[in-house]
């Protein structure tokens, strides 16, 4: 029996498109319905996390999750990847192997198990997390679209280096599109700029994410509210000024 994004405790983005605000890190998971599949963008922070938000995906859709799209590979949006064991996963070029990529700084999943507890994660969590790990099947390298049924169709763009040397954005066209953005944008606090950043070209890819959406799309944020293009731009100016980038 398949229920509202409301009882569930999701926020409704647009027909069929609605995310999740997951608690601790302020963290968002997105999903996308079509007639035939179901796509979820990122998947928490742990092997609980992600099998919270496979169970919520399973009752809105009526059916599992057939697609995985992982915006980068830090471990608040990927270590529940785990409990999506039979969909496809996609991430953006480069993103093909847990042991070189998925860490802060390159340097494999053991790395990133360290970050995890350094952010408060439970360590026996953040170890069965990092130890489940698999690569990333389908690497996106520039475009490439989905087909999930009834008319939908996902566009999956590889659209940094910027917030990481792997950032991937999900465009859901319609009225009002709809850019999950990894964590390119921030809205609940500053974006953070890792060992893994690439600072002088983050405002390129926020430009590049306001030609996927436009003036009138709504841009869901890795961490916080849900934010329009003026946001975007202006946060695109901020990070140039930080960084010393012209632009």
């Amino acid at each position: 029996m398949t229920v509202t994004w409301e009882e569930l405790g999701w926020e409704r983005l647009a027909d069929g498109v609605g995310r999740c605000r997951l608690p601790g890190w302020d963290c968002t998971a997105g999903l996308v319905l079509g007639a035939d599949a179901a796509l979820m963008v990122d998947a928490g922070s742990s092997l609980d996390e992600g099998a919270r938000l496979r169970e919520g995906a399973r009752r809105l859709a009526g059916r599992r999750v057939t697609h995985l799209a992982l915006t980068h590979p830090h471990f608040d949006h990927v270590f529940g990847a785990a409990a999506f064991a039979d969909a496809e996963v996609y991430g953006a070029y480069g993103a093909g192997g847990t042991d070189a990529l998925f860490a802060p700084g390159g340097q494999g999943r053991e790395a990133l198990r360290a970050d995890a507890v350094a952010e408060g994660l439970d360590a026996r969590a953040a170890r069965a997390a990092a130890d489940a790990l698999a690569p990333v099947r389908h690497e996106v390298r520039g475009e490439r679209r989905l087909d999930l049924g009834g008319g939908r169709q996902v566009l999956l763009a590889d659209v940094g280096p910027g917030h990481t040397g792997h950032d991937l954005a999900v465009l859901v066209p319609g009225a009002p599109a709809v850019v999950f953005c990894g964590d390119l944008v921030e809205e609940s606090g500053e974006p953070q700029a890792g060992p893994d950043a690439a600072p002088g070209r983050w405002p390129d890819a926020l430009d590049r994410l306001l030609g996927l959406g436009g003036d009138d799309a709504l841009y869901v944020p890795g961490h916080g509210a849900v934010v329009d293009a003026a946001f975007v731009r202006a946060q695109r100016d901020a990070l140039a000024a930080r960084f010393g980038v012209s632009h």
